[in-house]
């Protein structure tokens, strides 16, 4: 089992060198309607948003009887967000969320923090809000893309329930969660420090 669960941290690590590309700037400007695949692969370009987004299902199958709340109130806040940043509302705040959401969920996955279902489903909810004001922005405009990008995160929450599911019927379950969550921690405390 934790051999697995190694495998699945190390194929993380793929992603180290795009962390900065998931979001504005590199495209060198270029303006042009993205497709649904663009927008389906757009949270899997960037390891800020795709380990938050796994977390949400780890955290959601290992400590809350409810495991499809929290997943379900990020993708509905994420969309809701998304469609605010298209729309043109920015926030200065928006990428220190983001990184301060791995630091939140990293430490709730570390600490196998049991919340109420609507609690959990709330603070991770708010997280939601900012990472798709920082998708939205991107995205052109384009409902295809956006239509994408929903559908990948529901596809990045469901692997993470059977990440967290594998953890939880696992013999070194509070390792194993340490040692995921702590990975996230460390990934937000390097982009919040400029580190990565």
């Amino acid at each position: 089992m934790m051999r697995l669960i190694t495998k699945a941290v190390v194929s993380l690590l793929v992603f180290f060198p795009a962390l900065a590309l998931a979001h504005t700037g590199h495209d060198g400007g270029a303006h042009h309607t993205l497709s649904f695949t663009e927008g389906f692969l757009h949270p899997l370009t960037g390891a800020d948003h795709l380990i938050v987004m796994l977390l949400v299902g780890i955290w959601s199958a290992m400590n809350t009887r409810q495991w499809w709340l929290a997943p379900l109130v990020f993708a509905w806040l994420l969309l809701t967000g998304a469609l605010a940043g298209m729309a043109g509302l920015t926030l200065g705040v928006t990428e220190f969320i983001v990184a301060t959401s791995l630091l939140g969920l990293g430490a709730m996955v570390a600490l196998q923090m049991k919340l109420p279902g609507a609690s959990g489903a709330l603070v991770i909810g708010a997280f939601a809000l900012f990472h798709g004001l920082a998708h939205g922005a991107e995205l052109s405009h384009s409902l295809t893309a956006l239509s994408g990008m929903v559908i990948a995160t529901a596809g990045l929450h469901l692997a993470g329930l059977g990440l967290g599911w594998l953890m939880m019927r696992s013999a070194i379950r509070q390792g194993a969660a340490r040692l995921v969550g702590g990975f996230a921690t460390l990934i937000g405390v390097g982009l919040l420090t400029g580190v990565i």
